[in-house]
């Protein structure tokens, strides 16, 4: 049926009364939740930034060799741990700063440092290298034991190697010399030929005879 102008124009009134004002809060919802999406990654994007910047500062301060900065390199990974905690960067400033306190003599704050990071990693690599950092820690605080608690159970593959050889090196010092050899055995067993031709041999050999 034909309808006059007045009709068509009640009609679409009526719709729009039915509809448009969903359809149209459905828009401004769309448009705010896409607005916030990208604020959201602008943001995340400029810590990751701040972060990586932080973290580069704290290496040069690291790696620049003698004579140290100690209170530089810890405001700096405070900065990382406050500002950005909890994220690779962060946690991986932790992990030179407990190289830092080992090599001042700070074997507690060092400790506790890498005791933090395995309890709560940011990431499987993060975990083993604080674990392993920290059971040599232990060991060099005396607590042999506990530290070879922490290298029980199974490595992520690329470090396997690593953490039967440091295993071995603890039970040497237990004087648990059997178990030491098997534990350098893996360790060589997990590296390529030309790899476990270097200290790892040594410390097979020096078993062997008697040595260790």
């Amino acid at each position: 049926m034909n309808m006059t102008e007045d009709e068509q124009l009640a009609q679409i009134k009526d719709w729009w009364q039915r509809n448009g004002k969903p359809l149209l809060m459905g828009v401004v919802l769309a448009l705010v939740l896409v607005l916030g999406w990208q604020a959201w990654r602008n943001h995340q994007q400029q810590q990751a930034h701040e972060a990586s910047m932080l973290y580069q500062e704290l290496l040069t301060k690291v790696l620049s060799g003698t004579d140290l900065d100690l209170a530089e390199i810890a405001r700096l990974g405070n900065t990382l741990k406050e500002q950005h905690g909890g994220t690779h960067y962060a946690q991986f400033g932790a992990l030179f700063l407990a190289k830092v306190a080992v090599e001042s003599g700070d074997l507690d704050e060092a400790a506790s440092t890498l005791d933090a990071l395995v309890k709560e990693p940011a990431g499987p690599t993060i975990e083993e290298l604080a674990r392993q950092r920290l059971a040599a820690v232990l060991a060099a605080q005396g607590k042999t034991e506990e530290g070879l608690k922490l290298l029980d159970g199974q490595a992520p593959t690329a470090y396997q190697a690593s953490r039967e050889e440091l295993k071995g090196d603890l039970l040497v010092q237990l004087g648990r010399l059997d178990d030491a050899h098997a534990a350098y055995v893996k360790a060589k067993a997990a590296l390529s030929e030309e790899a476990a031709v270097g200290g790892l041999q040594l410390k097979l050999d020096d078993l062997a005879r008697g040595e260790a």
